[in-house]
């Protein structure tokens, strides 16, 4: 039993359509001739009961409302950095603060360090390092500051220290044109 306004509220929800005398007689039993109710009901008709001062219909075939989406900004075009500038295509891209991000799918264990391909999501790099201990990080960010031609100071892991897809940062000059130029050349 549910109550708004002090009013008691019997719900009836049964599938089937049943008989009349058992919908009064089931009605009755839960009613309480002492207290108003007010009866949510599917059908039209429901025959007049002691105590109930009101029939409420509902149907049973109306849908929710749906929620319209919030739109927060533009994403990237591409590039899985998260905060990524609205127009930067490919894995290259800048963050919040102005750093170029590079997304890269990390393949650790090979037998020489190379990158082995540049596609619209990620730069994919051979890392002749095992995945142990930190090791595989170290070379990728070792090896992108040889191929980028950048000190290893600016060259560091943002995200992704366990993971294959990683993003790092660099803090240079270069602009998002250049680093993409230059990761494509040493992907031959």
């Amino acid at each position: 039993m549910f109550s708004r306004s002090g009013l008691p509220v019997i719900g009836v929800f049964i599938k089937f359509k049943p008989v009349q005398s058992f919908r009064a007689a089931t009605l009755k039993r839960l009613c309480d001739a002492s207290r108003p109710v007010t009866v949510l009901s599917r059908w039209s008709a429901l025959p007049p009961l002691p105590g109930v001062t009101g029939i409420r219909r509902y149907s049973s075939n109306r849908q929710m409302p749906k929620k319209e989406k919030a739109v927060k900004g533009h994403q990237a075009a591409g590039g899985g950095a998260g905060a990524a500038e609205p127009g930067a295509s490919g894995p290259v891209a800048r963050d919040k603060s102005g750093a170029v991000t590079i997304t890269v799918r990390a393949k650790p264990g090979s037998k020489h360090s190379g990158i082995t391909e540049v596609s619209a999501e990620a730069v994919g790099v051979a890392i002749a390092a095992p995945p142990t201990d930190g090791e595989a990080n170290t070379e990728l960010v070792r090896y992108l500051a040889e191929v980028l031609d950048l000190k290893k100071s600016h060259v560091s892991l943002d995200k992704g220290s366990r993971s294959r897809d990683k993003v790092i940062r660099l803090d240079s000059s270069l602009s998002l044109e250049e680093v993409l130029r230059r990761l494509r050349q040493a992907a031959g």
